[in-house]
């Protein structure tokens, strides 16, 4: 009894992290501690928000800012597109599943993030190193790996988000072009407009701090939300009877679906960066955490914007419905705020390539120079951008097939995996194991689907065969 009662005054002097259960404690503590000969009599669990840099903290709203952001930009544009590729039932109910999909694989991401901290006794972690700590303190026979594991995921990281900056750099500098040539007969090629997209590209890429970037991201919500308002008034108007569109499509139209919603609302490598630069990270999960909200209002208005954008154009749905609008000057404002919507997520997306890259500089930088080299690496990783996209303008077929890979193993299958590998040893569960492994079942699904449809793509444009 009084083993027990001492035992039980120990747990409660445990610090509470709230993001952190009782059961993670056991794994961070009881599991961890045994298994590396460490004393828990005297030592409590590391709290890693404490220790975290106090100083350029971003607020739960700027948090929320971010993660919407991240989540929810142009690509909502082609989901009525993916709607026609799946039907309107389907549609809805696959938008749904796939939207909590991603939550959940986010949310068990942070949370593996905040025990893995607390086994390694670090602030925080990034997504590599997350990957990196699972794999060398999860089973004995995966912990050879853990180099690989991180270098795995740094890598999709890099190719995924800085390949993704150089479509933003063509797709805006699309924008702006149909814009000009439609609407003021300015006619100048696709290059041009690439030149002068990079002008702002560099103030809005270069800056440190996500606290800094939360300003443009949210004029870019709010330009996003308007083009969407806009877009979908126009839908509403003189809408066709349910009956004239298709309830369920045929399966070989499903690639297709599952890869677009899949792409388009995936973010999961600007997560940890997001939560790690919280005031108050325990906010990020949870039932009205910042993740649910967040995810609730993203999957609410694709399946919104997807139905009804069909539902209106049917079978004549462009890959961006804003094509489908007609020609005045609400529909130009409808385009350049689309455009602007773009550029001003091209500086968040840009942490996650650019962070990578400095961390492995970082240690041959004299610290006197060590400002002057962050800006330079950053301004000319910008510039490598734009000059991918000068010498290649029509990117989007490879970028998508690129995307598609590595969002579906980043996005759904790695989660899967670490939360796997850190729960192995102490408190795995048969459920859990089923879930992840189902989860890593669709993440190779939609890695076949993705890359199929991008493939075809890829040869359709190449050999002249468009739809």
């Amino acid at each position: 009894m009084a083993e027990k009662q001492e035992k039980s005054e120990k747990n409660s002097s445990v610090i509470d992290l709230q993001s952190v259960t009782a059961s993670n404690a056991k794994l961070t503590e009881a599991g961890y501690q045994k298994e590396n000969g460490i004393n828990g009599n005297h030592n409590e669990v590391y709290d890693p928000f404490s220790n975290r840099d106090t100083q350029h903290r971003t607020s739960d709203f700027g948090a929320l800012v971010h993660l919407f952001k991240g989540s929810f930009g142009s690509g909502i544009l082609a989901v009525p597109r993916a709607f026609m590729n799946s039907g309107l039932i389907l549609g809805i109910f696959g938008t749904v599943v796939i939207g909590i999909i991603c939550a959940h694989c986010v949310s068990i991401l942070v949370k593996c993030s905040h025990i893995l901290s607390i086994r390694d006794k670090k602030p925080s972690l990034g997504f590599s190193d997350t990957a990196e700590v699972a794999f060398k303190t999860g089973p004995t026979g995966l912990r050879k790996y853990s180099k690989l594991a991180g270098q795995f995921v740094t890598l999709s990281l890099f190719a995924t988000y800085y390949l993704g900056n150089t479509v933003y750099v063509v797709l805006i500098a699309q924008a702006f072009q149909e814009v000009f040539n439609t609407y003021f007969h300015i006619l100048l090629p696709i290059r041009w407009y690439i030149l002068i997209v990079a002008v702002p590209l560099l103030p809005l890429g270069i800056g440190r701090r996500l606290k800094y970037l939360v300003p443009v991201s949210a004029f870019g919500a709010i330009f996003i939300i308007f083009g969407i308002v806009v877009t979908f008034a126009y839908a509403l108007k003189d809408l066709p009877s349910i009956e004239e569109r298709k309830l369920v499509n045929t399966v070989d139209h499903l690639p297709v679906f599952v890869s677009t919603i899949l792409f388009a609302m995936e973010g999961i490598g600007t997560v940890l960066p997001i939560e790690n630069s919280m005031k108050h990270p325990d906010h990020f999960r949870g039932y009205c955490g910042v993740l649910s909200i967040s995810m609730s209002f993203i999957i609410a208005m694709y399946g919104v914007i997807g139905f009804f954008g069909y539902l209106k154009y049917g079978d004549k749905t462009e890959a961006n419905i804003t094509l489908n609008l007609p020609e005045d000057p609400l529909s130009i404002a409808v385009k350049l705020m689309v455009a602007l919507s773009i550029l001003f997520t091209y500086g968040l997306q840009f942490c996650v390539p650019s962070e990578i890259v400095w961390n492995r500089l970082k240690p041959s930088v004299s610290a006197k120079y060590e400002t002057s080299a962050y800006y330079v690496m950053r301004g000319s990783m910008i510039i490598g951008t734009v000059i991918i996209a000068l010498i290649i303008p029509n990117l989007a077929p490879f970028i998508s097939l690129v995307g598609s890979v590595c969002l579906s193993i980043l996005g759904l299958w790695t989660p899967a995996m670490i939360e796997l590998v850190t729960y192995w040893e102490e408190d795995t569960g048969y459920w859990r194991v089923v879930k992840n492994i189902f989860i890593m079942v669709c993440s190779i699904g939609a890695l076949i689907f993705g890359s199929y449809t991008s493939i075809i793509d890829i040869i359709s444009y190449y050999t002249g065969v468009h739809e």
